[in-house]
């Protein structure tokens, strides 16, 4: 897989998502579903813990990657899905090491919601992956 960012305005780069991507050359495309900060049995973790709740998230979002036999790297498309957006950019740094450290930079939309399918829940990331 090849990827070329398209970025005409460079601030999103240092929030660590690009404005667009050319993906070409792609064999398999994974599309997850929106992952939350919940145990193996879908009970909510991390009440009121949003640093927590966006690790546990990315962890979830991992597995289901990895299930795939793909990573972070292989995200091309993140959706952000958030109770609280002012207490998420807070921690947004979780996820933004996160994603740097796998060396990617997701095209991503930060949505502010009243609530998640759970109410204990602050936080639900979905993903599109490519490999």
């Amino acid at each position: 897989m090849q990827r070329m960012a398209v970025n005409p305005v460079t601030w999103s780069v240092e929030m660590g998502f690009n404005q667009g991507e050319v993906v070409s050359g792609n064999t398999r495309t994974l599309f997850c579903s929106g992952q939350t900060a919940t145990d193996a049995d879908g009970k909510p973790r991390h009440d009121g813990d949003m640093a927590a709740q966006l690790a546990l998230s990315i962890d979830n979002l991992e597995a289901v990657l990895g299930e795939a036999g793909m990573s972070l790297s292989n995200l091309v498309r993140l959706g952000v899905y958030t109770t609280d957006v002012d207490l998420l950019f807070q921690h947004y740094g979780v996820l933004a090491s996160r994603l740097g450290a796998a060396r990617v930079a997701p095209t991503t939309t930060m949505l502010g919601v009243p609530r998640l399918a759970l109410p204990d829940l602050m936080v639900e990331l979905e993903g599109t992956a490519v490999a």
